[in-house]
């Protein structure tokens, strides 16, 4: 069994995982890192709070994605740079909405 140090929100933990796996637990921790490091704002938040946050940052992206239809490409050569460029701006703004609210809630949540 391999073990790899992750680092989320500048905290480093010690995570196991199947050997060969090493590289994909680190790129899952970033896309976390990231996550909680836009809804911290860099600043020091309760890890509970923020791991909460997290959950219901990637929960929603999960539901957004089951709502919709799947994308099905009969030919993914075909896909113009500008589809792709539209799409990833659309996701972008989807994203920061969901931060958005995440960020509302936990405010509500802090202010009990």
């Amino acid at each position: 069994m391999a073990q790899v140090t992750i680092t989320i929100n500048a905290r480093e933990y010690a995570v196991a995982c199947e050997d060969g796996q090493e590289g994909r637990i680190l790129q899952l921790a970033r896309i976390l890192d990231e996550k909680a490091r836009m809804l911290s704002g860099g600043q020091q938040v309760n890890e509970n709070m923020l791991l909460a946050m997290v959950g219901l940052l990637l929960a929603d992206e999960i539901s957004e994605l089951k709502k919709g239809a799947p994308v099905v490409v009969a030919n993914p050569d075909a896909i113009t740079h500008d589809e792709l460029v539209k799409a990833d701006e659309a996701l972008a703004a989807r994203l920061s909405d969901i931060g958005k609210q995440i960020k509302s809630v936990a405010f509500q949540i802090e202010s009990l």
